[in-house]
C-alpha cells in the first residue's frame, strides 16, 4: 500500500509542476506581449491617417446604410468631435470658422476655446480644425457636443482609447498584477478593433442625432442620472429578481419564432412590473431605468445595429481602410451578437447605468420583430420602450399614428 501510495503522488507532482510551469510560461508570454506598447499618442497635433480613414469609412457607411438602420440618421450631416490626451479635433464641419469651443451637454456649458484651421492638412480633401485642450482638464467626453448651432459625435481617438483604457487597468490593480494584464487582447474584447471602434462612433453620432431631433428629452435622460445614488444596487433581493428579468430578455432575444418572442416578451414585462413592486421603487427610480434605456439603450441599438447591417450586406468599405490590419470588414458580428446576449445576463449586479445599455438595446431589438414602425414613435414626449413593447405583445396599440404592419 505503502508503495502504491508513492506512485500514484509521483504522476500528480508531474501534473502540478506542469501546471505551474504553464501558469509561468503564460504570465511570461503576457508580460511580453505588453512591450512595445505606447503610453501616449504617436503625434498629437494631426489626426493620423488611420484615425482620417476610420472617420471616412464611418461617414460612408453611415451614408450608405444609415437610413435602413434609422429614418433621418442616415440623412445627418453632424460633425464629429475627436480627441486624444492633448489635443481635440473637429472634422466634418460644413462652415468655415466654427465659433469657439463646444457646449457641455445638457448644461450647454461653454468648454474650450478657438477651433484653428490645421492649414497644412485635410481630411478627405476638406479643411478640419483643432484646439489644444484645457490645462484644467476638461475634454469633450464620450458624448455629444454642441458646435456652435450643430450637435456633434465626440469621441477618443482609436489610438487614444487603447492607451487610456490601459491606463485605466493599472491605476485600478496592483502594479504586479497590472504588468501581467494581456493589454492587446484587453483592448481587442473591449474595443474589438477598427469594426468596435467605427461602431462606437455610431453610438456617439446616435446621441448627436436625439439631441438635434429632441434636444429636451435628452436633458431629461440626463438628468435622471440624479438617481442613480440613491438607487439599490446592492440590495440582494431586488439583484435576483434583475436576473430573472434580465435571463427573461436574453431567452427573447435567442426565440426562433415571433410568438415565442412575444410570448418571452410579455414574461419580461411583468417580471420588470413586480420586481419594482418588491422593491418599492420610487417613481425617480423607475424614471431612472427608463430614461437611461431610452438615452444608451438607443445608442447601444444604433451601435450594433450598423455593424449587422453592414455585415449582411454588398456594402464596400472605403478604400482607405485597405490597409487597416485591424479591419474585418463587419464580419465579426455574430461574435459580437453572441457576446451581447451572453452579457445581458451578466449585468444584475453590476453597479451604475450600464445594465440599461443592454435592456434598452434588447427591448428596441424585440420591436423591430413584433412592432415594426416604431421608431416613428420612440421620439414623442413620454414614449420609452417598454410601453411600445407592452401594446407590440398585447395586440393594442394607444398610439394610432403608428404604421400598421406590413
Amino acid at each position: 500500500m505503502h508503495t502504491k501510495a508513492k506512485g500514484c503522488r509521483r504522476p500528480l507532482l508531474f501534473v502540478v509542476v506542469g501546471l505551474v510551469g504553464l501558469c509561468l510560461l503564460a504570465t511570461a508570454v503576457s508580460a511580453l506581449s505588453n512591450i512595445g506598447l505606447p503610453d501616449h499618442s504617436e503625434q498629437v497635433d494631426y489626426l493620423s491617417e488611420n484615425q482620417k480613414a476610420l472617420l471616412a469609412e464611418f461617414l460612408q457607411v453611415r451614408a450608405v446604410l444609415g437610413e435602413q438602420v434609422w429614418p433621418g440618421w442616415g440623412e445627418q450631416d453632424s460633425p464629429i468631435v475627436v480627441y486624444n490626451e492633448a489635443t481635440a479635433f473637429l472634422v466634418h464641419y460644413p462652415e468655415t470658422s466654427p465659433p469657439d469651443g463646444w457646449l457641455k451637454v445638457p448644461q450647454m456649458t461653454a468648454r474650450g476655446g478657438p477651433w484653428q484651421p490645421v492649414s497644412d492638412d485635410d481630411f478627405d480633401g476638406q479643411p478640419y480644425y483643432r484646439q489644444t485642450l484645457p490645462a484644467t482638464g476638461e475634454t469633450p467626453q464620450a458624448f455629444t457636443v454642441v458646435v456652435g448651432e450643430r450637435w456633434a459625435a465626440s469621441m477618443t481617438t482609436k489610438e487614444w482609447t487603447a492607451i487610456g483604457l490601459r491606463q485605466q487597468i493599472r491605476q485600478d490593480l496592483p502594479a504586479p498584477l497590472a504588468a501581467i494584464v494581456p493589454f492587446r487582447l484587453v483592448n481587442r474584447l473591449l474595443v474589438r478593433g477598427s469594426d468596435g471602434y467605427i461602431s462606437l462612433l455610431a453610438h456617439e453620432s446616435f446621441h448627436a442625432f436625439q439631441g438635434t431631433a429632441v434636444p429636451e428629452r435628452l436633458a431629461a435622460a440626463e438628468g435622471a442620472l440624479a438617481a442613480e445614488a440613491a438607487y439599490p444596487w446592492p440590495d440582494a433581493g431586488l439583484q435576483a429578481a434583475w436576473q430573472a428579468e434580465l435571463d427573461l430578455l436574453a431567452a427573447a432575444l435567442k426565440a426562433e419564432t415571433v410568438e415565442e418572442t412575444a410570448v418571452l416578451a410579455t414574461q419580461f414585462l411583468a417580471q420588470r412590473q413586480q420586481r419594482r413592486q418588491d422593491a418599492g421603487l420610487t417613481d425617480a427610480q423607475i424614471d431612472f431605468e427608463r430614461q437611461r434605456e431610452w438615452l444608451e439603450g438607443l445608442a447601444r441599438y444604433v451601435e450594433l445595429e450598423i455593424w449587422r447591417q453592414a455585415s449582411n450586406s454588398d456594402y464596400q468599405s472605403h478604400p482607405s481602410l485597405a490597409d487597416d490590419g485591424d479591419f474585418d470588414e463587419y464580419s465579426g458580428f455574430p461574435t459580437r451578437w453572441s457576446q451581447e446576449i451572453d452579457q445581458i445576463g451578466r449585468m444584475a449586479d453590476d453597479v451604475g447605468d450600464g445594465r440599461f445599455y443592454y435592456t434598452g438595446m434588447a427591448q428596441a431589438v424585440l420591436l423591430d420583430r413584433l412592432r415594426p414602425g416604431w421608431k416613428e414613435i420612440i421620439f414623442e414626449e413620454g414614449v420609452f420602450l417598454e410601453d411600445l413593447l407592452a401594446t407590440a405583445v398585447s395586440g393594442q396599440s394607444i398610439f394610432p399614428q403608428m404604421p400598421d404592419d406590413t
